[in-house]
């Protein structure tokens, strides 16, 4: 390292030098012991744990819309949507996607779309605001295709504007290089119900509702979007010839022409409804279970049907109803969270005998999912299913992300059946290896879902048609076998690292494709490398420190926003975040330095910003779910990584030979004179 770099990262510590030393022994051990009280008293009856996703208003806006069209509002429902909407309006009247974001077209319209079929007064000043910002945004026309597909219901844009999703995608074999089965999971989930609601186009038509005054260049402009071009030999030109194409069909199959559609329809129909069952909806996730209960209607399904009954109550379990105000979750999160949890109490001294800890830890075993779901269609191992899911219940998507993450906690968790615990751990663990794609690295839910083509089509402008492989998920699982004693000289092992160097930024980071981000993803994967027992003064993994320190905040603390993934050159600015700090604390504990300035510096940040209850307060989103489109803030999360950014730092410091000079021996017992308090 040159002395002109060392001089531009000592400018950040610079800020703590003088003031701060090593944290006090007493303080760091009552923050943890605070920590472990707060997290405990926060369980579940049942053994679980579960924080709230919060999310942008554009669920909301979509159920308003959404009742709208099945003609079922409940117009105190509605008061509240509205409070909900107005409540995250942004002062120059749009809406964002991110706290502290700008205005985002699709959350603007849609948000705008749900307070005017709500009856809120076109001349109301915060609709006039909201009208300006969405026209500047470029209104309708630049709404991406799944938002203008809503409209089409409503009758507010032609469905000749909405790219076609054909049926017949289902029936595309795997010996054809692009094929359903190359999609990503929840791209699979959302497109089949939007294949059938394609094929009905059930429209219902509002009277005296129009966004006409959200055409900033008239309506020709939506024609434009999806107008193929002459002498443009892209890939993304041809998917729009092919749309051409598909309309003709699609016109076809209406006028019972089409020689395939009655097939097609069948198959999505029995597609959607076999994974309705062991799930909490289709896939579990929001767009994919209002897709599907528009879809049921589309198809004649009463309302009394049990299948719709049953899928708008999977809605309603994601609803949080209050007083004046309603707000809605994606999807429900509790065995990410519990393992989470499990790992930061273990982590920082409560005892494996603890009954809470024995009851989450029986709690886990029960999900394990013992089902050969969707994931064989691209992993073609031979090997016994296992595997858990983010969800209480999704049994045809098990994840790799989430599996990583239970045997990470379960390899601390003793049971009473130690039996049944060993046979879970290793089923799984051999399950999860199987992932690994051919760059070597491991993606969240399939195996080499990485064909770049399908970005080209029409109706790719969610960002997340595929699910590539990515660092943070690789390095969690490379912690994983680290701690299992996995040799460097395994070829799993090794494929991944390369990996990861591979895949390393300029500036020594890595990018984090579920948190946010670059602070999320250089974490895991120093962390990941600690335990695999790397040299860690390698010099591409202090390049991964070094950026750590270059972007630590002159509070102490490390924040980055949302705004990362649609420009890089903002990595590491934002307000300073508890989750954040505590994802950077323990990427710079990988070095095995407790006197390292910007460390203790992390480590006072936490500290001090404890509340008194034990918990930390966040107001940022620091989850991703797609990158530039839709962001989720964990609330778990600001009270489970600074637990184990803290017990982290304490074993650091247990391992070095000034530790009795850093915490006096009176008080070395003071986590388990705690912990004797905990569940009474």
């Amino acid at each position: 390292m040159t002395d002109e770099t060392l001089v531009r990262l000592g400018s950040v510590a610079g800020h703590h030098h003088g003031r701060r030393t090593a944290p006090h022994g007493s303080s760091l051990e009552e923050a943890i012991a605070r920590s472990q009280n707060y997290l405990l008293s926060e369980q579940k009856p049942e053994g679980y744990w579960v924080g709230e996703l919060m999310v942008d208003v554009t669920l909301v806006a979509d159920m308003v819309a959404f009742y709208h069209w099945w003609k079922k509002v409940d117009k105190e429902w509605e008061r509240k949507a509205v409070n909900h909407i107005f409540s995250k309006q942004l002062p120059e009247g749009g809406w964002n996607i991110y706290p502290h974001g700008p205005a985002e077209v699709n959350a603007t319209v849609k948000a705008y779309l749900a307070l005017k079929l709500a009856g809120v007064p076109a001349e109301d000043p915060r609709m006039l605001k909201a009208r300006a910002v969405a026209y500047s945004l470029g209104g309708v026309p630049r709404m991406n295709t799944f938002s203008k597909l809503y409209l089409a219901l409503l009758g507010l844009a032609g469905w000749e504007h909405v790219p076609t999703i054909p049926c017949e995608i289902l029936l595309i074999g795997k010996w054809f290089h692009v094929n359903f089965w190359e999609m990503s999971n929840w791209s699979r989930a959302m497109l089949v119900p939007l294949a059938i609601i394609n094929h009905f186009r059930p429209t219902h038509r509002l009277l005296g509702v129009d966004l006409d005054e959200l055409y900033p260049n008239g309506k020709w402009e939506l024609d434009e979007s999806i107008r193929p071009r002459y002498f443009d030999f892209s890939l993304r030109n041809g998917f729009l010839w092919l749309d051409k194409l598909n309309k003709v069909a699609e016109w076809a199959a209406r006028k019972g022409l089409h020689p395939v559609r009655k097939t097609a329809l069948a198959r999505a129909e029995k597609w959607m409804l076999e994974r309705f069952e062991g799930s909490d909806g289709l896939a579990a996730i929001f767009p994919a279970i209002l897709n599907s209960l528009i879809a049921l209607k589309a198809l004649g399904y009463a309302d009394d049907h049990p299948q719709v009954i049953r899928a708008h109550h999977e809605l309603l379990k994601l609803m949080h109803v209050d007083k004046d105000s309603v707000r809605i979750e994606p999807c429900l999160s509790p065995v990410w969270d519990t393992a989470i949890v499990q790992i930061c109490l273990r982590e920082s001294g409560v005892p494996a005998g603890h009954p809470k800890i024995e009851k989450a830890g029986e709690w886990l075993m029960d999900k394990e999912i013992r089902f050969a779901g969707d994931w064989v269609h691209k992993n073609s191992a031979k090997v016994e299913p296992s595997g858990w899911v983010f969800e209480f219940n999704n049994k045809w998507n098990p994840d790799v992300d989430d599996t990583a993450m239970v045997l990470l906690a379960l390899r601390l968790v003793p049971t009473r059946d130690e039996k049944r615990r060993d046979e879970c751990f290793a089923r799984g663990l051999k399950w999860m290896l199987t992932f690994q794609c051919k760059d070597g690295g491991w993606a969240a839910f399939d195996k080499n879902c990485t064909k770049s083509i399908l970005e080209k089509v029409p109706f790719a402008d969610h960002n997340a048609m595929l699910d590539p492989e990515c660092a943070d998920i690789t390095a969690r699982i490379l912690e994983l076998v680290g701690y299992e004693g996995y040799s460097l000289d395994n070829k799993q092992v090794r494929t991944a690292i390369r990996y990861l160097q591979k895949n390393q930024e300029a500036d020594g980071s890595w990018y984090g494709r579920w948190g946010v981000n670059y602070i999320y993803g250089t974490w895991q994967v120093l962390r990941g490398m600690k335990a695999l027992q790397l040299d860690m003064n390698q010099l591409w993994l202090l390049r991964g420190r070094d950026f750590l320190r270059r972007i630590q905040h002159p509070d102490g603390g490390w924040g980055e926003r949302c705004n990362t993934y649609d420009d890089p050159v903002f990595k590491g600015m934002g307000s300073s975040t508890a989750s954040q700090t505590a994802w950077a604390v323990m990427g710079l504990c990988a070095f095995s330095d407790p006197h390292d300035p910007w460390l203790k510096a992390g480590v006072e940040w936490l500290i001090e910003r404890q509340n008194a209850d034990g918990s930390w307060s966040e107001d940022e989103i620091t989850g991703t779910g797609f990158p530039q489109v839709f962001y989720l803030k964990y609330d778990m999360y600001r009270n489970a990584w600074p637990l184990l950014a803290l017990a982290t730092y304490r074993k650091l410091l247990k391992n070095s030979k000034d530790w009795q000079a850093v915490l006096p021996a009176a008080l070395d017992g003071l986590p388990q004179a705690e912990i004797s308090t905990f569940g009474k």
